[in-house]
């Protein structure tokens, strides 16, 4: 799933944790295509959660350059 057009060209995609430490607060995650990306721990201090499993369906939002800027919750904003 990819939503273009976003306020600043933010891209929206979907995705599926397969790596986060806790102690550094990053990870990386599958998107739905197969690829993998990694997020930065500003991207999921962003998100106001706490934990991430792994395993769990998540949302990102992706800047122009397609750096991720946001990992949260699908459904909740």
């Amino acid at each position: 799933m990819c939503q273009a057009g976003r306020p600043g060209n933010l891209r929206v995609m979907q995705g599926t944790i397969a790596t986060f430490d806790p102690q550094t607060r990053s990870g990386t995650l599958l998107l739905d295509d197969g690829s993998e990306r990694s997020f930065p721990a500003a991207a999921f201090d962003a998100s106001g959660l706490r934990l991430l499993r792994l395993g769990q369906r998540v949302s990102i939002s992706a800047g122009p350059e397609g750096d991720i800027t946001k990992v949260e919750l699908p459904g909740i904003r």
